[in-house]
């Protein structure tokens, strides 16, 4: 699976060797994450997709099942993702430093910007 992310150009997996078999359909009788953005995205018309970098192999994923149901995909533009000072991202699940707790501690909305400057500029690119 080849195609060029807006962020971070052309990419290429291969199923069986970067990805195995994954779910599309529960055992709850519900469809899984991967079918179901791909339905729901085809189903709506989008055009294009931006998302962290983490998901770039989940993208391979979906364009396999976008062929496979015969439906146009959307372009995609993955950004870097906002990490902590040891290079974790920043995630609710590894409660991470929430803007909440900077608040509280008094770090100011413009030392946040600058520095997350670089990623965010990245990101508004794919949307212009």
């Amino acid at each position: 699976m080849e195609f060029v992310d807006g962020g971070f150009g052309p990419q290429s997996f291969e199923a069986g060797t970067d990805f195995g078999d994954f779910v599309v359909w529960r055992q709850d009788d519900l469809p899984a994450y991967h079918l179901a953005v791909t339905v729901d995205d085809a189903a709506m018309g989008i055009t294009e997709v931006v998302r962290g970098a983490d998901l770039l192999r989940s993208t391979a994923r979906q364009l396999l099942l976008f062929g496979a149901l015969g439906q146009p995909a959307p372009r995609y533009h993955h950004c870097p993702l906002m990490t902590d000072e040891r290079g974790v991202r920043l995630a609710k699940r590894h409660e991470a430093l929430s803007l909440r707790s900077l608040r509280q501690q008094g770090v100011p909305p413009d030392a946040l910007r600058k520095g997350w400057a670089i990623e965010l500029s990245q990101c508004h690119q794919a949307l212009r």
